[in-house]
Formats: structure tokens, sequence, C-alpha cells
């Protein structure tokens, strides 16, 4: 007795569905240009297989049982499928990537990232994309452990001749609280001495390996640690902490007066944003291209450092 893995092919779905659309075995086996009789031998085949009547006999009708329009149904899906990635595959051939990974750090406003992959996918591309959140050393680490095709973000750790980098260009910092936080109407600059005393929120650096990056952390001060950036705005409108956003993350929060701004003795940071892809690669396949020429655009570049939702 055969299996139903050996007797659900393509060719035999593809034959159930004849017979349910012909209304019956004799017509479809006109349509097959077989004998009735082997289209009858065949289709039983299937039932033994599976152990389920497929069509009701009672009638010279080709009438489908419940089991009968759920296979119908679910083999229309399969051959859909089979059909989609042999369409693929061709696409494939032609130098699309498979699948296409960004590390996307959280600095990055994630509302351009949508709208350039709404871009990207208006081509009907075979690439599958993927969007990892990584956070300062953890976007490059993402890359150059192979994780990773490009890197949104991140800082520029030192030079690897295995990978290409490209200025997006510069995110300034402000030392911003919650106008309930204590610290709002600390006189201002604010010392270090007035600062440590409040909990800090930092962001995780999601590298796997060794101890991570940090900015703005006070010897002895408490930190709330968060996972992306977007978190510790969070946690600043909560007044759970302070500490510097990036001025274009939290503007609109700024001007709607749900954060103030505070001076402090020490100047406010400014931080190089990069954006990363392998060399290594023995080609460089069509979806990697299509990033790169976009984002040599100069107002997709501020954009994904600018736009980020407001309030």
């Amino acid at each position: 007795m055969q299996t139903a893995r050996n007797v659900l092919t393509p060719d035999a779905l593809a034959m159930l569905q004849t017979i349910a659309t012909s209304g019956s075995l004799a017509a479809a086996a006109r349509v097959l240009g077989m004998v009735p009789s082997a289209l009858t031998y065949r289709v039983r085949q299937i039932e033994d297989a599976l152990d389920v009547l497929l069509f009701d006999r009672s009638s010279r009708q080709a009438k489908l049982t419940e089991a009968g329009r759920e296979l119908l149904h679910e083999g229309a899906r399969l051959l859909e499928d089979i059909d989609a990635v042999a369409n693929r595959v061709k696409r494939v051939a032609t130098g699309w990537e498979p699948q296409f990974t960004i590390a996307v750090d959280s600095i990055i406003a994630k509302a351009t990232v949508m709208e350039l992959c709404d871009r990207f996918f208006s081509q009907n591309p075979p690439t599958r994309i993927r969007l990892r959140d990584e956070t300062l050393s953890g976007t490059l680490e993402a890359l150059t452990s192979g994780q990773a095709d490009l890197a949104l973000g991140g800082v520029d750790l030192g030079q690897n001749p295995n990978i290409r980098t490209q200025p997006l260009g510069k995110v300034r910092f402000v030392y911003a609280v919650a106008p309930h936080h204590p610290l709002a109407n600390a006189p201002e600059p604010l010392t270090d001495e007035m600062t440590r005393v409040h909990r800090a929120v930092a962001v995780a650096d999601t590298i796997s390996r060794g101890r991570g990056v940090t900015f703005g952390l006070l010897g002895g001060q408490d930190v709330f640690t968060v996972a992306t950036m977007q978190d510790k705005l969070d946690a600043h409108l909560r007044g759970l902490g302070c500490g510097s956003l990036p001025e274009s993350m939290a503007r609109d929060y700024i001007d709607a007066g749900r954060l103030v701004v505070k001076t402090t003795v020490r100047p406010n940071r400014a931080v190089n944003v990069i954006y990363a892809w392998r060399t290594n690669q023995t080609s460089q396949g069509r979806a990697l291209h299509w990033w790169l020429n976009t984002l040599e655009s100069p107002a997709t570049r501020a954009a994904l450092l600018e736009r980020h939702r407001g309030v």
C-alpha cells in the first residue's frame, strides 16, 4: 500500500482539481486524455493511502466529500506555493539574494526604515527582508558575524578590512528629563554631583561578546537599563531616570512640554552614525545594490536619523 506522501503529488492534486471542476470522472477523463477506468484507479489509490473517501459515488456526478473538499482546499494552496517557489528560484538566479538581513540600530527612525522596505517590496523582488533590532556595537557585530548583510546605525569601533562604512550623519544629544523629575527645576548647569544621585537611563549594548560600550554614566550612579532608544525615551517621559537623548527623537516632546532640556557642565555629545556592509562577498547581490543606491540619497540618510514619530 502506498503512503500519502507517495500519492499526493502535484500531478495527483491537479487531477483531483480537474475531477471536481469537471463534475464527473468521465468528463475529467476526457479532459485529461485518460480512460475512465485508469482515472478511477488513481483516485482509489489516493483514497486507500489516506484511508478516506474523497468523492461520493452514490450518484453519477463526482461530488466531493468533506474530506475531499479539505484536500482540494489545501492542495490548491500547495500548488500555488510550488508555483511561487519555481518563480522565486528563477528570479534568484538573476542575482537577487534569497534573504537579506538588515541590522537596525535603535537610534534609527523605524518609520523611515519601513517606508524604504515598502519601496523595496514594490519591485516585487524574490528577496525576503529580515530586520534585526540592535544597539551600539551590537549593530556592527551582527554584520561582522555574518548575521546581517547591512547595518544601519551603530558606532564605528575601528578599521575592519572586510567591512565598508559610509556616514549616515551626525546625531546630537540633549540632556532631558520629565517636568516632574527632581532635576527639572534644579539650577543650571547641572554638575556631576547633582546628577549622580539620580537614576540614569541607559540602553543596553546588544553585542554578544565583550563588555560593549556605554555613554554618559557616572561612577556610583544608579542605572535603569533598557533595550532600545525608544524604551529610553519612554523611561524619560515617565520620570524614571535622567540622561541624554537624541535631539531628533526628543524634539517633539520638548516642544510639547513633556521633556525639559537641561544644560550640564559636560558638553552635549554628538555622534557620527554610519551604515556598513561586508566587502568580502563574492558578488554584490541586487538587494544590497538597491539599498546602497538608495542610501546614497542625502534626504534618505537624513530621514533615517530625523524622522522619528513624535507626540
